[in-house]
């Protein structure tokens, strides 16, 4: 086997230039595939980030039917405290999950006593709302990022609306609501934050205190819209979203109907689709890499077989046996696919720790100032060098195969 490696070196090392320009091609096909992998991995880890630790989670529990009207915020459809209770035991004992919170959500009036305007409210737990979104108090533009988010009397509302309204912080405002048997509540609220807003659902949301939500809608029950659950390993979503999903399923009412639904953030944001296309973008340059390389290396092995007929035909004159033939130029192929694969994982590995020393930074949104730090996963680096080897080989197959075919008088009578 190293001997045949050994012959395949040196016959590749006959014709360097097109050996040289070959591998160039290989590895610039290589670098140009794990950076895009590394810095559009980033830009969506980046993205989702900004989304679920802001303001979705990573998945969310509703009772059946909220979702498909939830633009209204039906109060009709929250979760009553039997619901909750049974829910709570279900979060608490899964170990896959690291917190959750329970929200009110519903439509208001927001008025300065001489402007009024509508908000959307969340009613929060500020302790379970700051450890499922952690990044939620750090969207503050103005206000105290260290103390709790609200406390009871205080609302949190969006920059556009402060603008809007002309609120500033310590100003006192009312919020006007109709619960869910028509009845129109007031209650009045200090400024204690404004946040900066966000691409998406919940950018120009307001936040208030649970307890005073409950007030101000009259409840007399513990009721929550919605409950927002983070998870411990956020890319193991889809396996915990299954099983907690087929848990809650079991949550029957009397007729033995599920009485809630598990929604994780794609199917809440629409940010899932830009997710969507850069997993197909990343698709593509996947399926270009190996056109390059299968076509840069077929091209060598057929001009190999076709400059070295004579060459074939004297070593298979003397008895070589066509496999060691096929093995031979397979091995050619295999060795420029090898180089070429640790040529570019090595450059593109010192190309993603210069973006990191770099730290550039881009605006996604009302974002500003997010700095890139690409990082690749060694199974991402591993699949695509065996894509790259897999691929040389196979190209090799056809040019291998006619050379191991040859009939040695005909090839020794070739000019």
């Amino acid at each position: 086997m190293f001997d045949i490696l050994a012959i395949a070196s040196r016959n590749l090392l006959r014709y360097r230039r097109r050996t040289l320009l070959t591998l160039l091609l290989i590895v610039i096909g290589m670098v140009a595939v794990l950076l895009f992998i590394a810095v559009a991995g980033s830009f969506k880890s980046m993205m989702v980030g900004q989304i679920t630790d802001s303001v979705l989670g990573h998945v969310q529990v509703h009772r059946k039917g909220y979702v498909a009207s939830i633009d209204s915020l039906p109060l009709n459809l929250n979760m009553r405290p039997n619901m909750l209770a049974r829910l709570a035991d279900e979060l608490d004992g899964n170990p896959a999950i690291a917190a959750w919170s329970p929200r009110i959500k519903f439509g208001g009036m927001y008025s300065n006593f001489a402007e009024t305007t509508s908000i959307r409210i969340n009613g929060i737990d500020p302790a379970r709302e700051a450890a499922t979104v952690p990044l939620l108090p750090g969207r503050l533009a103005e206000g105290d990022r260290k103390a709790a988010l609200v406390e009871r009397g205080q609302i949190v509302i969006p920059q556009l609306l402060a603008r809007g309204m002309k609120s500033q912080l310590g100003d006192t405002v009312v919020v006007v609501a109709t619960n869910k048997d028509g009845s129109v509540n007031g209650k009045t609220f200090v400024v204690r934050g404004i946040l900066e807003p966000i691409s998406g659902p919940g950018g120009r949301d307001g936040y208030i205190h649970i307890e005073d939500a409950r007030e101000l809608l009259r409840m007399g029950e513990e009721q929550v819209s919605e409950i927002v659950v983070r998870l411990k390993d956020f890319s193991r979503i889809a396996q915990t979203g299954a099983q907690l999903k087929a848990a809650v399923e079991g949550l029957t009412n009397k007729e033995g109907k599920p009485m809630l639904e598990v929604h994780d953030w794609t199917q809440l944001s629409p940010f899932a689709n830009i997710a969507k296309m850069i997993d197909l973008m990343t698709l593509f340059i996947k399926i270009v890499l190996v056109s390059i390389v299968l076509v840069s290396v077929m091209n060598v092995m057929i001009m190999a077989v076709f400059e070295r007929i004579r060459e074939i035909g004297t070593i298979a004159a003397i008895g070589t046996p066509p496999s060691r033939i096929l093995s031979l130029f397979l091995a050619e192929g295999l060795m420029l696919g090898l180089v070429g694969t640790l040529a570019g994982v090595a450059l593109s590995l010192a190309g993603i720790f210069a973006i990191n020393v770099w730290q550039p930074t881009f605006d996604f949104g009302m974002q500003k100032g997010l700095v890139m730090a690409p990082a690749i996963a060694a199974g991402d680096v591993l699949t695509i060098a065996v894509l790259v080897l897999v691929v040389a080989v196979i190209a090799s197959l056809q040019p291998a195969w006619k050379a191991s075919r040859m009939d040695p008088i005909g090839a020794l009578r070739h000019v």
